[in-house]
């Protein structure tokens, strides 16, 4: 049965929505419903005592003290009447009232009298059911029982919360183990690949140092993650708080000191490992190159995200060029990370004319 357009919330459609985001219809019992539906019929010493539902053509029945059924069709129910507004629902006697007169369960055979329906309301203003209580004989009720009812409909709502949330933790934690699959696959494929240019680099009879080349490099994706997962991340995080952590751990492994400056403002998560390992490649050939303290910033411009390395050595060679310098494992790398991030590589001579400056201009997604 349809439920009747009249008594339909102005805001039903929203309603139905918060109904299917707590995803509480069809669900088993459960324990902790049931002694509140239990303690709520002995408290107010009533035969039955239900937490409702009400759905688009139903009211169904989490917990149900007191009748067998598991739910009604929604048009006779008097919880769709109750989740009309956010107080308390009163029938003392509904055999008398007039908003329940010709309610077929106070006039057909199951013989309703009293009704108490507190509406199950969400945190942002929809009532997804009720906690009621029945009887079929009629009988007063104070408004500090009314004050208790609301108590236990308050738990009841507070138990709804408490699942969601334990559903969105699940689900959060689901998401982040499939990013992290993800990201730790890109990095043994760019270790892979890493190995596979050195592979094909001059001077591979000295197989000692190429291991120990290696392992520097895996080092290096190894601290990229680490100082990444040092904050729950989201979908965006803080490149230039990220930049800090990372050349801190890089100062003292290359025992120079590194300054960090840069724009506010977040990045894609997707864009934080090709910058970490592209600025640990940089900073590393800036300390091997050059002399005294090691320049990184991050700024914004017109779109763009500009990473710079200056180092404050003798500076570029004469005549260096960067297509020629990609001839090295080290500026291969460095040019492999641009093209990932579909950026531009660039250098020059530092402006204080003392050093070197390497840049990789990119777009922000």
């Amino acid at each position: 049965m349809v439920a009747n357009p009249s008594i339909l919330p102005p805001d039903e459609d929203q309603r139905m929505a918060a109904v299917r985001r707590y995803d509480i219809l069809d669900t088993p019992p459960d324990g902790m419903f049931e002694r509140i539906t239990a303690l709520a019929a002995r408290r107010f010493q009533v035969p039955i005592s239900i937490i409702s539902i009400v759905d688009e053509d139903r009211i169904w029945f989490k917990s149900h003290h007191g009748v067998d059924a598991e739910q009604i069709d929604r048009a006779p129910g008097l919880c769709a009447s109750a989740i009309l507004a956010p107080d308390p629902h009163i029938l003392k006697d509904a055999s008398l009232d007039p908003r329940s007169l010709a309610n077929p369960l106070v006039a057909g055979e199951f013989g309703l009298r009293f009704y108490a329906g507190v509406p199950l309301r969400t945190s942002d203003g929809f009532n997804l059911g009720t906690l009621c209580i029945i009887d079929k004989e009629a009988r007063p009720i104070d408004q500090t029982q009314i004050e208790d009812l609301k108590d236990l409909a308050s738990v009841v709502m507070d138990q709804l919360e408490l699942r969601l949330s334990a559903r969105q933790a699940v689900a959060r934690a689901e998401i982040m183990a499939r990013e992290i699959d993800h990201r730790v696959m890109n990095s043994l494929q760019f270790v892979a690949g890493i190995l596979a240019m050195q592979s094909r680099s001059p001077g591979l009879q000295d197989a000692a140092g190429h291991l120990e080349i290696a392992a520097l490099r895996v080092q290096a994706v190894a601290r990229v993650h680490r100082h990444f997962y040092l904050e729950d991340t989201g979908e965006n995080v803080s490149c230039v708080a990220y930049l800090e952590r990372l050349c801190a751990d890089l100062s003292g492994i290359l025992e120079r000191p590194i300054t960090v400056v840069g724009d506010p403002g977040m990045i894609k998560t997707t864009l934080i490992q090709p910058i970490g390992l592209l600025v640990n490649e940089l900073t590393t050939n800036a300390a091997k190159h050059g002399d005294g303290q090691i320049h990184v910033s991050y700024r914004v411009r017109g779109g763009r995200r500009i990473v710079t390395v200056c180092d404050s050595g003798p500076g570029l060679p004469a005549g260096f060029d960067v297509e020629t310098a990609r001839a090295g494992l080290g500026m291969r790398i460095i040019n492999a990370l641009a093209i990932q991030l579909k950026g531009d590589l660039s250098a020059k001579q530092n402006q204080e004319g003392k050093g070197a400056c390497f840049a990789v201009n990119f777009p922000e997604s």
